[in-house]
């Protein structure tokens, strides 16, 4: 039997929504300091925060920002 403590998100009480909470970015920050990994910018622990934030100011993940790609099976200009 493994002895890992289970993944908890949201709320305790077990009403868990699965979004990330201030309180669980908080929890995850500490024990990736604690553990002496690294918790600045472009890491996991600044993503979950960031995460965290946007669930408790109610916006919507900014949308990835990706290029224009051709259309499946396209193969591009031909060569003259």
């Amino acid at each position: 039997m493994s002895s890992a403590l289970p993944l908890r998100l949201g709320s305790p009480a077990g009403g868990a929504s699965g979004k990330m909470t201030p309180t669980d970015a908080s929890r995850i920050q500490s024990t990736q300091t604690k553990k002496g990994n690294d918790v600045g910018k472009s890491t996991f622990t600044s993503r979950v925060q960031s995460a965290a934030s946007r669930n408790a100011a109610g916006t919507p993940p900014a949308p990835a920002t990706t290029t224009p790609s051709q259309p499946k099976g396209a193969k591009g200009a031909k060569a003259v």
